[in-house]
């Protein structure tokens, strides 16, 4: 037997040995009985283990509360567990119960419940001192479910992730939210480590074991040992090399880190000063994860801190997340337009590498005539160099790295004033805090002169021939150049663009939309152009329209790319969408517009809740959009649906909830309490979202004479199919819908028709119903109910 099998054959029993001895402890237990139940506050909190060292219940999680299991016999939480990460946070006024059914639910305010255990039957639950949460039927021995068979971000001692499964990172820390990383125990036996996008060829990590499944698992034992096994029995690879010293007083966990990285942690119960030393981890490079600062950014450890970076030319979306990546902080009108002001020029990013996705490759043999390929294509916005061959790609830019092994040249286009001509260093924040440093000494110098020059410009501007508009509008345009994202376009530039306002795409009150091809690179775009004669309306649904859709960007709202601000003149440039609006869509069908498929629709309507819900709860201040309606809801080529027309949005304050409105909106999408002269909320939107919603189950209009009288309504038909659980009379006899999914949906529209705002879901919680994460109550008739 030679030596190495000797070695071999000595691992396997010592590991064998000590599974048998952790298998064979006595697990103490405390058990958790049906009835019980705990709240964010107050006394009951969490269920203890036996000896107090770990807690299952609520802590506290970025933006409220999450539900899981922590470490409570050290000073400082370590969460091993989170339940529903797609759910949180939860409220404070969340309760936590082991049902009488046996399962265990999150209950919310509006009756909305998150079953987070489904385990019917169960009658005792138990958090043991090993960490595992347990549940067991009647008998009090037979498990039914258990927590280490499901891990999320961490492996405790006696914890497997099998074959099949997989973790995700957290957020952050103080988020327990799925992160940007997975990890996969995969069928063929290789464990491995990707970015949480789908991009299965961007492997970051792996225990290099493949062809060795399909039957292996990752295994974490008491003593720190880090390894997988196949069939349960041979070790094919020892991640940490052995285990460590185990004493009674040892804890060992593998954390699946919110930067991407697995680091096996050591903390000492008897000891609080050794506690979460790192034993192990998968790499010591802190920007090993792969997209770990998101697109058009990549990761440099400095001074062996993660710090991520910007390319030549671009700017954080937000300086404290920088997961969101990098946008441009400047653009052109054309890139074949040479600009007075402006100039293009191309960056080196040496020592490159991104994600493949050139669409021309030329051969060329210096990199000044890669810069030149890439400058003459609009199309280009970046080109990788390697001494024969430039690679030009589009934005964005995925997986951005800078290798030390890597000879590749990046080079990024780069719109610059020519004033900062020179500035051509990357845009990374602690680039930027020196800069900014420097701006505060020169800008105190400059701030009399500035005034001096505002002052001499409003005069000029005062006298000038558009006094009368000005006047009107005066109290409207302070806030209308602050910190816009889209740029500015000159009239003539826009008359050009839609060759003289030669085809239109619709009218509406305050304006006429037409189509229109940037040069250059042939883009179609929407010129939504203002009547001269505004009134004081006319001219705030413009300023409306700026300072709401020109600050957020969602996928399912339409991007304002421009605006023109020429004197009397006011127009808006969006992104052209090319297979119009839902109305359109829904309505205007015939025999080369086919009715969209069961499949499709709800596809729509989570597009839809998803735009609705970013505006309501994740924009810098909540919007309100006050007009959602099929018409005001466009789809693009790809087929993603995106709201539009933010002239009548209102915009809530940090501190306010409510606010006071004349009557917006359009009839029959207009919620009861703005007839009523109410306090105008989020839950409008929400009441017109259940009214869209029907237009997409039912494709039809809200008022249709054509039909019988106690079909005509849409909203009083949906609501009497449903009370006569008749919901199929909805959809035409031909279509392949299943029942139980039209009723989810009916009852999901149900609610947010309701008369009694507060009665109506968050954007969230429809979110979350559609999606089907939580259960949908039974609801109310939205007439019976309501006082209105």
């Amino acid at each position: 037997m030679s030596q190495d099998t000797t070695k071999h054959m000595a691992s396997l029993i010592a590991f064998v040995s000590v599974i048998f001895f952790v298998s064979t402890i006595p697990k103490a237990q405390s058990n958790v009985t049906r009835g019980s139940s705990l709240r964010p506050t107050g006394a009951a909190t969490s269920w203890l283990s036996p000896s107090g060292l770990y807690a299952f219940g609520f802590y506290p999680q970025t933006g409220g509360y999450a539900v899981g299991i922590y470490i409570a016999g050290i000073p400082e939480r370590t969460v091993v567990w989170t339940a529903s990460r797609d759910t949180l946070p939860f409220s404070d006024n969340a309760t936590l119960t082991f049902a009488s059914d046996g399962r265990l639910t999150l209950d919310q305010a509006q009756g909305l419940q998150i079953i987070l255990i489904d385990t019917g039957g169960s009658f005792t639950a138990s958090m043991q001192d090993s960490g595992n949460f347990v549940v067991y039927d009647s008998t009090g021995t037979t498990i039914v479910w258990q927590s280490f068979d499901h891990p999320t971000d961490t492996l405790l001692g006696g914890q497997r992730l099998l074959t099949g499964q997989e973790m995700f990172s957290s957020v952050s820390v103080t988020d327990q939210s799925i992160g940007l990383f997975k990890l996969s125990m995969q069928v063929d036996g290789n464990l491995v480590l990707y970015p949480n996008s789908g991009a299965v060829d961007y492997a970051y990590w792996a225990s290099n074991t493949p062809g060795n499944g399909p039957n292996v698992s990752l295994n974490l034992d008491s003593s720190g040992s880090l390894y997988l096994l196949q069939n349960s029995t041979f070790v094919i690879n020892n991640l940490t090399q052995g285990g460590y010293n185990a004493t009674k007083d040892s804890l060992y966990l593998m954390k699946f880190d919110a930067d991407g990285i697995l680091r096996l942690y050591y903390h000492n119960l008897s000891n609080i000063a050794s506690n979460g030393s790192i034993k192990w981890a998968s790499s010591t490079n802190k920007c090993s994860g792969l997209g770990f600062c998101g697109i058009n950014a990549y990761c440099s450890p400095l001074n062996d801190v993660a710090t991520c970076l910007c390319l030549p030319g671009f700017e954080f979306v937000d300086i404290k997340r920088w997961s969101l990546g990098c946008e441009r902080n400047n653009t052109v009108e054309s890139c074949k337009i040479s600009d007075a002001s402006t100039t293009i020029k191309m960056a080196n990013l040496n020592n490159a590498k991104w994600e493949e996705a050139t669409y021309i490759i030329s051969k060329v043999s210096t990199r000044g005539q890669c810069s030149s390929a890439c400058l003459n294509d609009c199309n280009c916005e970046a080109a990788l160099f390697n001494g024969q061959e430039c690679k030009l790609q589009r934005l964005p830019l995925r997986y951005v790295e800078v290798l030390d092994n890597v000879s590749d040249v990046g080079l990024i286009k780069v719109y610059t004033s020519i004033r900062n001509g020179s500035d051509l260093v990357n845009q990374s924040f602690h680039v930027k805090i020196v800069k900014q440093k420097k701006i505060m000494i020169i800008s105190v110098s400059l701030i009399s002169f500035a005034v001096i020059v505002l002052l001499i410009c409003g005069v000029i501007m005062y006298n000038s021939r558009v006094w009368a508009y000005r006047k009107i509008s005066a109290n409207l345009n302070v806030q209308l150049f602050e910190d816009i994202g889209p740029r500015a376009f000159s009239y003539a530039a826009l008359e050009n663009i839609t060759e003289g306002f030669k085809e239109e795409l619709g009218r509406g009150t305050f304006g006429i939309v037409y189509k229109g091809i940037i040069e250059g690179c042939t883009r179609a775009v929407a010129v939504k152009k203002l009547k001269e004669e505004l009134t004081q309306e006319g001219e705030r649904e413009f300023q409306t329209e700026m300072n709401v859709i020109g600050r957020t960007y969602h996928r399912n709202l339409t991007r304002l790319l421009g605006y023109c601000c020429e004197g009397p003149q006011r127009l808006l440039v969006y992104e052209y969408m090319t297979q119009g609006s839902l109305a359109d869509i829904l309505f205007e069908r015939n025999e080369n517009k086919p009715k969209p498929s069961w499949t499709e629709r709800i596809r729509m309507a989570v597009d839809i809740a998803h735009g609705i819900l970013y505006l309501h709860d994740e924009c810098e201040k909540p919007i309100i959009h006050c007009d959602i309606k099929p018409q005001n809801i466009l789809m693009d080529e790809y087929g993603h649906v995106k709201i539009s027309d933010f002239g009548l949005a209102k915009r809530l304050e940090h501190d306010q909830s409510k606010t006071s409105t004349m009557i917006r909106g359009t009839r029959g999408y207009v919620a009861p309490e703005w007839h009523k002269g109410l306090r105008i909320t989020v839950k409008v939107d929400v009441y017109s979202f259940g009214i869209v919603l029907f237009n997409i189950i039912c494709c039809r209009r809200n008022v249709d004479n054509n039909l019988p009288e106690r079909e005509a309504i849409l909203e009083d038909w949906v609501c009497t199919c449903y009370e006569e659980d008749d919901v199929l009379k909805l959809v035409d006899y031909d279509e392949n819908v299943d029942k139980r999914a039209l009723d989810e949906m009916v009852k999901i529209g149900l609610w947010c028709v309701q008369g009694e705002p507060s009665l109506r879901p968050s954007m969230k919680s429809v979110v979350l119903m559609l999606e089907g994460i939580i259960q949908i109550p039974v609801p109310p008739n939205p007439n019976s109910v309501s006082s209105y």
